[in-house]
């Protein structure tokens, strides 16, 4: 509620009674609420503006314990312990000195704290970390007796999770049901997924989110049927050395697996890469980094790789 400003009307009697007059003195009212517009008038180019008494406050000084504690825990909102809350804020002012934009997401999946940055929502080429999904969506199927895969057919997918072979993912895109993957590819979280407009429905042309990729790495690991995400999570702890950066940064100790995808599109390279790190899968992390024409792919790959290291490098 607005509060009200009292008038004080003074009246004056000149010396040489000619007539009498009135003037408004302005006197102080409560600060408007946020976000509420401050009613006022132009003042006259020739005439003085009235006086006024200011009740502006000085904002109260930290204390040396309320910054330090805001140096020990800056991110307070995040729901991690101060460590990876330094960690997180590491991370951020790394970025900053790096080529493109890099979207982040990390989760808890013991406690569900959830820490994601600015770019989490961005769209962006999932290149290949969408063979994730395409494999998620066959072994659902195979397993629903929809389609039967055959042992030249699960070749393909272990070779598209473990080198991230393209020809295997162009096979088995077109053999079991080209664009219709992307109706069931929601279920998954993938529920920002898209095709880019102006391309082929095609794997290799679609967009997402960080946020997606944290959805899909999570239902691998939480929804999947337990022999099915058992043989998942075995494929990416064991990908080949072209796959080994990104979340592989967290370093051995930390047990880590991921998908990842790297591709030169129209408007530059995209690295991106998804998985997860300690004991039981406990943590996920999602990186998304588009480096619009700003770097190339071994930028693109130490930044990814940098920021797993500076997350979780040490905690295990």
């Amino acid at each position: 509620m607005r509060a009200a400003r009292g008038v004080l009307v003074l009246w004056l009697v000149a010396a040489a009674a000619v007539g009498c007059g009135t003037q408004e003195l302005g006197l102080p009212r409560a600060a408007p609420a946020a976000g509420e517009a401050v009613a006022g008038r132009k003042a006259d180019s020739t005439t003085a503006a009235p006086a006024t008494t200011s009740t502006t406050t000085a904002a109260p000084v930290p204390s040396a314990a309320t910054t330090a504690a805001a140096a020990q825990c800056p991110l307070p909102d995040s729901g991690f312990d101060c460590d990876f809350q330094r960690r997180f804020a590491a991370a951020q002012a790394y970025l900053r000195q790096r080529p493109g934009t890099v979207g982040i997401v990390v989760r808890d999946r013991r406690t569900g704290a959830v820490w994601r940055n600015e770019y989490a929502t961005r769209l962006v080429w999932t290149a290949s970390t969408v063979k994730l999904a395409m494999t998620v969506d066959l072994l659902l199927r195979d397993r629903a007796g929809t389609i039967a895969l055959t042992a030249g057919d699960r070749a393909l997918i272990q070779a598209m999770l473990h080198s991230s072979d393209d020809n295997a993912a162009d096979t088995l895109w077109s053999r079991f049901g080209r664009d219709d993957y992307a109706t069931r590819f929601p279920r998954y979280g993938l529920t920002s997924i898209t095709f880019v407009q102006g391309f082929q429905r095609y794997w290799g042309f679609m967009k997402c989110t960080p946020d997606d990729l944290d959805r899909l790495i999570n239902y691998v690991l939480g929804e999947l049927p337990a022999e099915l995400g058992d043989y998942v999570v075995g494929q990416l702890r064991t990908v080949a050395s072209n796959q080994q950066w990104g979340v592989w940064g967290a370093g051995a100790a930390a047990s880590p697996g991921n998908k990842n995808g790297w591709s030169l599109e129209n408007t530059g390279w995209v690295m991106n890469s998804v998985g997860f790190v300690g004991p039981g899968e406990r943590y996920t992390l999602a990186v998304m980094n588009d480096l619009h024409g700003k770097g190339g792919y071994d930028q693109g790959r130490a930044t990814d790789t940098e920021v797993a290291r500076l997350i979780f490098a040490g905690r295990f």
